[in-house]
């Protein structure tokens, strides 16, 4: 994939002098016969000159950008996709959250039914820790789409104008403290009762309908938080106050 991205971005790259001189060129003989005739003038009509020689560098630009976005999606491909070794190494778990909100980008777009849903990332100074990413990486995908799912589910019977006077919003917080990283992702969705919160890490438990859900996402989650990685992992929710879930993983875990 990166092949053949690399040569168009390179080949836009090239194109934006090639472009830009003969347009420089046409604009220079322009001011010079200021009254080319009428056929020519019909003709520049025809094809709406002005708007082409104004839109035609933009349009090569949005390319390259385009191109960009496109390697980027391939760096966080790469990097959530990464396959584990048996034993953990060094990781940066920044990039393991990024890439994950790329990958879900998509989904947290503005749609029909309701605004974008705002993804706040709030860092803070993170060492790199000893991990196994690919796993880490699945724990961080599926609790940020369980909140995306959340918030989805509180939109229910609001107006596109309500939710965007209080919109949807994910927040994602990191910190190092007593020799571990901490993560925090909370959503402002409408919260679970008593009942489900002390069943959410329990296998094959779900409140989603029959296809939607396996019940099998949070106690793998689980799974690879404490066992794999000696780490902690606790939910904080209450009806109509969203969901915080809250991660902790030790920094020299061996």
């Amino acid at each position: 994939m990166n092949n053949p991205l690399g040569f168009i971005s390179a080949s836009l790259e090239q194109s934006k002098p090639t472009v830009a001189e003969p347009i420089e060129h046409l604009k220079m003989y322009q001011e010079s016969f200021p009254n080319p005739g009428a056929e020519i003038l019909e003709h520049a009509a025809e094809i709406d000159l002005d708007y082409s020689l104004e839109d035609f560098p933009k349009m090569v630009d949005s390319m390259a950008i385009a191109c960009d976005r496109l390697k980027n999606i391939s760096t966080s491909l790469r990097t959530f996709s990464r396959a584990d070794k048996d034993y953990k190494v060094p990781f940066n778990i920044h990039e393991g959250i990024d890439s994950t909100l790329l990958i879900l980008k998509h989904r947290l777009k503005a749609n029909e039914h309701r605004p974008e849903i705002e993804a706040i990332a709030e860092y803070g100074n993170l060492p790199m820790i000893k991990c196994f990413p690919g796993q880490l990486n699945q724990v961080f995908m599926n609790i940020l789409a369980n909140a995306i799912d959340a918030l989805d589910e509180s939109n229910a019977g609001r107006s596109f104008a309500e939710i965007e006077a209080h919109p949807n919003r994910i927040i994602i917080q990191t910190t190092v403290a007593e020799n571990s990283v901490k993560i925090a992702i909370a959503d402002n969705g409408h919260g679970m009762d008593e009942d489900v919160k002390s069943r959410i890490f329990d296998h094959l438990f779900t409140t989603k309908p029959v296809g939607k859900g396996t019940g099998l996402g949070l106690a793998i989650a689980r799974q690879i938080i404490v066992e794999k990685h000696g780490g902690a992992i606790e939910v904080d929710s209450a009806l109509g106050q969203g969901t915080k879930f809250s991660i902790k993983l030790p920094i020299d875990s061996q």
